[in-house]
């Protein structure tokens, strides 16, 4: 290429390997960043800050970990000369590479981290696609998965969040800016983003995470010998909160005691319904989790789902689970060893998320046992509004928020969205930094 006359060769210098096809490059600077990830995080130095964007790729299986936006990465431009005077263009990642040599002279180059997260984030319609699936909306289902937010790294430990009810990873704005833009913590972590259908029963979305992380796992490392599986951190919030719990439980007997009174392999269903239940009430575990932090999580349940407004939603909120299809069959025909209770939800579309919410939900309520497993740091986050009649965040109360034998307990002044609460951040951040 040529630029005033001037030959100019284009050198991509250790550029993201998922940037994919033809890339389009805007300046950092120029990017108008959402008022819900924070303030800009950029720093000073050689060269001009550049966010490079490409649509997903299609050519093998890690491109499905990839948002459907697209791929927003950092890039840093420059142009320098070779020994012969010849000028080029270079393209680099500063994250990767940053700093550059130029002579005896090594200099920091410049980096904004934040502009390639909030490219994503204006591409997105993940919140309105959420709140219409507790309403119906099919698309959310079609976005569902776990999502790279980076490039895989076998050597960083994946920090895993978990939006809640009617909601997306977007909440999680300005928490991922400020990991991204900590030098520490970015050379220690990578972030993963869950989406998952709000609707459903949370013991339906429990295994719906699970297995996503399943399959993210077999993407990114077949084998199951990278580093990064040991030291996961599950971040979750609300509803979140309570699915992140029950993924670093064991469910034992527990759930299926309350659900039936016989043993599950004395139920009467074909082979696939079987399995599908057997899989929605036991669990162990999620392998490799070390530290979860939950951020007013109704463990106990949320009176909000007994209300008018609870049972109003009740009514709107229709979940479409195949999981739910087998509940239904397996209440059909074992309607004699199903308490009456359960027996009406499993036979009708009440079962959903805002059913299993309810504090007086049986199986729910026999969930507010299980704890996580002997090993796991687990860590508390809660709101709390002056005044309140009932202490707590205005949805959830603090004696259903709390946990004992949490590292940490943590109350900050507060609504329900403590997610943007900077106490509440800090603290996590702190979390994060704790070794192991």
């Amino acid at each position: 290429m040529d630029i005033a006359g001037v030959p100019l060769t284009v050198e991509w210098r250790d550029m993201s390997p998922s940037l994919a096809g033809a890339v389009q490059l805007i300046r950092a600077d120029k990017v108008i960043l959402p008022r819900s990830i924070g303030p800009r995080a950029a720093a000073p130095g050689y060269g001009i800050a550049l966010v490079a964007m490409t649509a997903r790729c299609n050519d093998r299986p890690l491109c499905e970990l990839y948002p459907p936006e697209g791929v927003f990465r950092p890039a840093t431009a420059w142009v320098e000369a070779d020994a012969d005077g010849r000028l080029r263009l270079v393209l680099s990642d500063p994250v990767a590479h940053p700093s550059v040599v130029i002579g005896s002279r090594s200099y920091p180059l410049s980096m904004d981290l934040t502009a390639p997260y909030a490219m994503l984030i204006k591409s997105s319609r993940l919140n309105r696609l959420a709140v219409w699936n507790l309403l119906g909306g099919k698309q959310i289902g079609l976005r569902q998965g776990l999502y790279l937010l980076q490039d895989y790294d076998p050597d960083k430990t994946p920090i895993v969040m978990v939006h809640g009810l009617g909601a997306s990873p977007l909440i999680w704005g300005h928490l991922t800016n400020l990991i991204l833009n900590a030098p520490d913590l970015r050379a220690r972590y990578q972030i993963w983003h869950v989406v998952y259908q709000t609707n459903a029963p949370v013991l339906v979305d429990r295994l719906r995470v699970q297995q996503f992380m399943d399959k993210a796992w077999r993407l990114v490392d077949p084998d199951g010998k990278d580093p990064a599986r040991h030291g996961m951190v599950l971040i979750g919030h609300s509803m979140g909160g309570v699915v992140a719990r029950l993924l670093v439980s064991n469910s034992h007997d527990v759930l299926w005691n309350a659900a039936s009174t016989v043993p599950i392999n004395q139920i009467h269903g074909s082979a696939d319904d079987q399995a599908t239940i057997q899989s929605v009430f036991y669990f162990t575990p999620y392998p490799g989790v070390s530290k979860a932090i939950f951020l007013a999580a109704p463990h106990l349940g949320s009176p909000a789902s007994d209300d008018f407004i609870g049972r109003l939603a009740k009514w709107v909120v229709t979940p479409h689970a195949p999981e739910l299809d087998a509940l239904r069959r397996f209440a059909d025909t074992n309607s004699a060893t199903i308490p009456h209770q359960l027996l009406a939800e499993y036979r009708k579309d009440g079962l959903s998320s805002i059913s299993t919410l309810s504090t007086n939900q049986p199986v729910s309520h026999a969930a507010h046992a299980l704890m996580p497993a002997s090993g796991i740091r687990y860590y508390t986050i809660v709101g709390s509004l002056p005044g309140a009649s009932v202490p707590g965040d205005g949805v959830v109360p603090l004696s259903s928020a709390i946990l004992p034998g949490a590292e940490s307990t943590t109350i900050v002044t507060s609504g329900h969205k403590v997610y943007n609460n900077n106490e509440a951040l800090g603290q996590i951040i702190k979390i994060l930094r704790e070794f192991p």
